[in-house]
């Protein structure tokens, strides 16, 4: 079973790795936000199975960080996004 779970996260990883290929190849930022949210979760999802196969607990918590930053990585993108093509043109109306 241990080299089920192991082959499943290699299987992941793989899958992730071409997530990064997307990275560098967008020119979109909400692609390449996208794509990260994908290399976190790909993340996890193989730590949690190299968890699985090593019977190591403590894996489950290094799967819960990247998880956590992933999110926060894609919440802040979002928030420096909704206001600033409207912000902008408002301050340029503003000014002299």
């Amino acid at each position: 079973m241990a080299d089920f779970l192991t082959g499943a996260a290699l299987f992941v990883l793989a899958v992730t790795a071409l997530g990064l290929f997307k990275v560098l190849r967008s020119e979109l930022a909400v692609e390449r936000m996208m794509s990260v949210q994908l290399l976190g979760t790909g993340a996890a999802a193989a730590v949690l199975l190299l968890g699985a196969a090593s019977n190591s607990p403590a894996m489950t918590d290094v799967a819960l960080l990247l998880m956590l930053l992933a999110a926060f990585s894609c919440a802040a993108f979002t928030l420096g996004q909704s206001g600033s093509p409207s912000d902008a043109s408002e301050q340029a109306e503003d000014k002299p």
